[in-house]
């Protein structure tokens, strides 16, 4: 795998009645290439996956692919608890052109042991193979996490797992991962109020929820990192800080979806269990995209496309 820098999990725009935004999701991805972003992530948390039928599913990493039209790589996020459930998915993934590799969490829910893990990315890569595959650890999700001896033996068993996204917040457990794995293997952070220091650490980049919002910044602040421009990195990560937290002041991605439709990209429609911001939340979230300049995209008001 090759790819390096920065990733965004993209949104999955929705109708006010429920269905999926195809126009509004082209125009985000056309928006994020044009920006700089270096990669796509379709159909992740970010995206409400978990919330997709399976048509729905395959329908989206299919606009996304296409509307990139190969001018960045996109992955398709492919998770289940049920790792038979998973491998008939992944089947369905190995039949869509395009799709560059696939992002895979943890199991949620049943809470497997190490094994139970190694044997179920074991299962989904061989499935795959040769599609690239890159794990996804987020224990605040789903309950377990990855150990970093449990990843390298992965690495070894399946060639064609090569990167991880690890979100588990531990600097700590990103340096083993650096130091445990073949340099070839790409270590992405999960977290964007992590990504300088996991780049510190040995990092490759980072996939992004923020990048939704500000893809050129955090493009820049990423490649910045990465070619050791720390000045530059460091005063974008001062300057777009508090976004980073605001995403997380209520569930992902209700801030950035609120975020979004402020900007004039896409509704704030989300799908049950999730709700939009409390009016609270809304309104810091308004009064912050104001000061860091994001509402000037914003259309006029009464003229808003999605409405």
């Amino acid at each position: 795998m090759e790819t390096t820098g920065c990733g965004t999990a993209i949104v999955t725009p929705f109708k006010t009645d429920g269905s999926i935004d195809e126009s509004a999701l082209r125009a985000l991805v056309s928006w994020q290439i044009d920006s700089g972003i270096d990669f796509i992530v379709a159909c992740g948390s970010t995206g409400e996956a978990a919330t997709l039928d399976e048509a729905e599913w395959l329908h989206t990493v299919r606009i996304v692919i296409d509307a990139a039209s190969g001018r960045v790589p996109v992955w398709a996020g492919c998770t289940h608890n049920s790792t038979s459930a998973l491998l008939r998915l992944a089947s369905m993934l190995r039949q869509v052109h395009g799709v560059d590799a696939i992002l895979s969490a943890n199991p949620y829910y049943n809470k497997p042991t190490q094994e139970g893990q190694y044997l179920h990315f074991l299962a989904l890569a061989k499935t795959v193979d040769p599609i690239p595959v890159c794990l996804y650890n987020v224990p605040g999700r789903t309950g377990v996490n990855l150990e970093p001896q449990t990843v390298v033996r992965l690495a070894d068993a399946a060639s064609n797992i090569e990167a991880i996204k690890e979100a588990s917040g531990k600097l700590p457990q990103i340096s083993e991962l650096v130091h445990s794995l073949p340099r070839t293997f790409r270590v992405f952070s999960g977290d964007d109020n992590l990504a300088l220091a996991s780049i510190g650490a040995g990092a490759q980049g980072l996939i992004s929820v923020v990048s939704n919002e500000i893809p050129r910044e955090m493009a820049r602040m990423i490649g910045a990192a990465l070619h050791d421009d720390w000045d530059e990195a460091r005063d974008l990560e001062r300057v777009y800080g508090r976004l980073f937290e605001a995403n997380f002041w209520e569930s992902n991605p209700g801030p950035v979806k609120t975020v979004l439709n402020l900007m004039g990209r896409t509704t704030d429609v989300l799908r049950l269990p999730l709700v939009p911001p409390a009016k609270a939340t809304r309104a810091r979230l308004e009064r912050l995209a104001g000061e860091l300049g994001l509402l000037k995209f914003a259309p006029v008001s009464g003229d808003m496309r999605m409405f």
